[in-house]
């Protein structure tokens, strides 16, 4: 495992941690950090982030991060240990979404039994 890879660990457990104890915020609910991936040189962060929702509650979500983005910087850079702290980038996570739409394409097609034709 790399150096920016357990970094990106890291900082998943520590915005979901955040999130979950300390960010009081209603626009952001029940988010899940799904994964991050972090630059080679740790300068930058992408956060994936998860809400299973409507569109708009997803807007709201990452309006909220948006917003809390400079708190949750400073609140997990004691805990990385790091020179720079990377900056974070917020991205929206549908895969879950999709994954369960396709689970769901997948029961419905199972659930229709071919009739076989008989000689």
């Amino acid at each position: 495992m790399t150096r920016a890879e357990r970094v990106a660990e890291l900082i998943k457990s520590e915005i979901s941690q955040l999130l979950r104890v300390k960010i009081n915020d209603p626009r952001i609910g029940f988010t899940s950090i799904t994964r991050v991936d972090v630059t080679d040189d740790l300068r930058n962060a992408k956060v994936y982030f998860s809400v299973y929702e409507n569109e708009e509650r997803k807007e709201s979500t990452m309006v909220g991060l948006l917003s809390a983005k400079k708190y949750i910087r400073a609140a997990i850079a004691p805990h990385l240990e790091l020179k720079f702290m990377p900056e974070l980038d917020f991205k929206l996570d549908n895969s879950i979404e999709r994954a369960s739409n396709v689970y769901e394409i997948m029961n419905k097609l199972g659930s229709e039994k071919p009739k076989r034709k008989r000689k």
